[in-house]
């Protein structure tokens, strides 16, 4: 019998309340491990502990212990040995991974599925790790790992994000709004202060996060957005 998904958010929510540190390494094969996480880190990690397998990381076939996990390793995961699903879809699997991918390749986030639209993640430096919720956030697809059995499927109708979130699109998203956003990240960044929703803003917006306790993901939403001060246009 294959372990399941249900297996999968049990262990995650041992670690509860356990403390979060951007680009923070869990050895996958130490079942003490107590932290500090990661995003990718703590699904990765959840992962090998309950079916052995290494998943997520930029070395599948490595050494668990040193084996480093990644929201881009998890979306090529996802299109070479996995199965995507929407994230809808996801929302109703107990176990099932939802993750938002970054336009640059860089930092995303990713998050276990509780199947009743909720979340088991390591969110940032000032929550750690907790319980939340799929809803009102921008998530890019689900992902069932091969080897687990999930349960459920469904699907959850997710509430949309209220307001906009601003990230790097294909053309850049522009506008007064990302002007303000410019010039309130202060000495976080030093590019022209241009409209422009580009690398240079995404770039600023991620060390303004990991500085004040943010998913450092280098999007600018509700949260962001209140702790920088902006006042969005209508």
């Amino acid at each position: 019998m294959n372990p399941r998904g249900e297996d999968l958010l049990a262990l995650g929510r041992t670690r509860l309340g356990q403390k979060y540190v951007l680009g923070a390494l869990a050895p996958k094969n130490d079942p003490g491990w107590h932290g500090p996480w990661d995003c990718a880190e703590f699904v990765s990690w959840d992962i090998y502990q309950i079916a052995q397998i290494l998943y997520g990381c930029n070395r599948d076939t490595g050494n668990p212990a040193t084996a480093d996990a990644g929201t881009v390793y998890w979306a090529q995961d996802a299109r070479t040995r996995g199965r995507i699903i929407t994230p809808e879809l996801a929302a109703g699997i107990a176990g099932a991974a939802v993750l938002r991918l970054a336009a640059d390749g860089q930092y995303g986030h990713i998050v276990l599925s509780d199947g009743r639209g909720g979340t088991v993640e390591a969110a940032d430096s000032r929550r750690g790790v907790i319980a939340s919720t799929l809803h009102g956030r921008r998530w890019s697809l689900g992902i069932l790992v091969p080897g687990i059995d999930y349960a459920g499927g469904g699907g959850v109708p997710l509430t949309p994000p209220t307001g906009m979130i601003y990230h790097l699109t294909s053309p850049y998203m522009r506008g007064p709004d990302v002007s303000q956003i410019q010039d309130l990240l202060g000495t976080y960044y030093a590019g022209k202060v241009d409209g422009i929703y580009g690398p240079a803003t995404v770039a600023a917006v991620k060390a303004f996060q990991a500085a004040h306790g943010l998913v450092a993901d280098g999007e600018a939403g509700p949260l962001t957005l209140k702790a920088l001060g902006v006042v969005v246009h209508n």
